[in-house]
């Protein structure tokens, strides 16, 4: 019998091209000369499996314990829509550099192409650098004609929208929209549990085998959504001692807290797991029913199951704020709401 408790997980670190040197001390790791771009915080890609590191299963890779209690962990509504396949994938990312112009395919070409799930995601700036910028969507309306040929003349930033940006900024880029990371901005991400990427242009350059990195200029032309909107910054409200709605959307909800005192997290309602990302102090995670703790430090993350997922965030310095990520399975139909209503009044 498996007790299950909030996993941590062993350091998932990824060297690439345009990465910075942040990430390491940032998670409490030495410093090295590696530039390491991403972290993989909660992975269930095959490629690059999440380890956990704490308690009866360290040791033991993430989809073999999902495997075991599969809706206990992930929930029952998501093991029904995704079966026991985790649905998210959360990072944290440092740009020394600029990132290649991307776009990611929806679920329907992902699955067609690859077999895959298309790939949404939003980025929570952790940090930015003064004059630090990225680009999220198009500011001009551009045919796949003109798309092409600013491709291969090198052109197409001239059309792309550029926002500088600044800590606690968030951006939603559902799949279509064309993007880049630029140098100088630390973040988080949370995506659909998907690694392909359409690269669309990267400045000439060459990969970390020296060789120039593979272009994808057809497959991007199909999944590009040229829809240009008048704003692609996600406001939200920011307000201390609350979960702060980031977004929701059909393939994850993104909350945000700054807590200086303990904060209750009853979140069964969902049925789903919790993706935790600790963005700023370190804090404890209690749960309620059998009062065990873990240490949930500043540049990691945890993966709370559905099952316990009703418990404690004790910050530890003056201030500590968490990134929660789930799937929002709540049942919000009428007599779902009187059930629910009678139960508390009940009490």
């Amino acid at each position: 019998m498996v007790k299950l408790y909030p996993f941590l997980f062993e350091p998932n670190l990824h060297a690439v091209v345009w990465g910075g040197r942040r990430l390491r001390p940032y998670k409490g790791l030495e410093a090295t000369d590696e530039p390491i771009g991403e972290s993989w915080e909660v992975s269930a890609v095959p490629t690059s499996t999440s380890i956990i590191s704490n308690g009866a299963l360290a040791g033991k890779d993430l989809n073999s314990v999902i495997s075991i209690l599969p809706e206990e962990i992930l929930g029952e509504a998501v093991v029904k829509k995704y079966g026991t396949k985790l649905p998210l994938l959360v990072k944290f990312i440092d740009a020394e550099s600029d990132l290649s112009i991307q776009v990611h395919p929806n679920d329907e070409m992902a699955k067609r192409e690859h077999g895959k799930f298309g790939k949404s995601e939003i980025w929570y700036i952790i940090d930015a650098k003064p004059g630090s910028h990225l680009y999220a969507g198009f500011k001009d309306e551009i045919t796949p004609e003109e798309y092409k040929q600013r491709v291969a003349d090198g052109t197409i930033v001239e059309v792309l929208a550029k926002h500088t940006v600044k800590a606690g900024d968030v951006f939603y880029l559902p799949a279509g929209r064309v993007h880049a990371i630029c140098g100088g901005i630390l973040l988080a991400e949370v995506q659909q549990s998907s690694d392909v990427t359409y690269r669309i242009f990267d400045y000439n350059r060459p990969g970390m085998d020296g060789k120039p990195r593979e272009l994808h200029t057809e497959l991007a032309a199909q999944a590009l959504d040229f829809h240009v909107e008048d704003d692609y910054r996600t406001q939200y409200s920011n307000l201390s001692g609350r979960a702060n709605r980031i977004i929701d959307s059909p393939h994850f909800s993104v909350r945000v807290t700054e807590m200086t005192g303990t904060f209750h997290r009853n979140l069964i309602k969902y049925d789903s797991f919790i993706i935790s990302m600790c963005i700023k102090g370190d804090c404890r995670i209690r749960l309620r029913a059998s009062g065990e703790e873990v240490l949930l430090k500043e540049g990691h993350s945890a993966l709370i199951p559905a099952s316990i997922a009703d418990y404690d965030v004790i910050p530890l310095h003056a201030k500590t704020r968490i990134l929660d990520a789930y799937i929002d399975n709540m049942d919000r139909s009428l007599g779902s709401q009187i059930t629910r209503f009678l139960h508390i009044t009940s009490k």
